[in-house]
């Protein structure tokens, strides 16, 4: 289960940016998640629930979850489709000259601080 180093990561990143802002709480961090970046969504907020009780900066911290749908071009046709749903096949053209242009981000997209 690589989520809890992910989330060891993001809360590394929110520290470096408390510091930077002179922040000592967070209350809520919005994390932007590609469909098919690897990372399993329900495992992350696991992980993210655990790791919060182990830091004072993210104690109370909630973690909202976008999910980026994976958006995949063809290079043959020049159409845009869904990458879950047809892999690396177009669906319009049947040709697999193919590439992932949305969908495996992994951002952190915003932080809020108590008031």
């Amino acid at each position: 289960m690589h989520e809890l180093g992910v989330v060891f990561h993001i809360i590394d990143d929110l520290k470096a940016v408390a510091s930077d802002n002179d922040v000592s709480s967070i209350s809520k961090v919005t994390i932007e998640l590609g469909e098919v970046s690897g990372v399993v969504e329900e495992y992350l907020t696991d992980c993210w629930k655990w790791a919060c009780k182990k830091e004072a900066l993210v104690k109370d911290c909630e973690m909202e979850v976008e999910i980026i749908p994976g958006i995949t071009y063809c290079e043959d046709c020049g159409e845009t489709y869904e990458t879950v749903k047809y892999a690396k096949v177009c669906p319009n053209c049947g040709s697999k000259h193919t590439y992932l242009i949305q969908g495996n981000e992994f951002n952190i997209k915003q932080i809020e601080v108590p008031e």
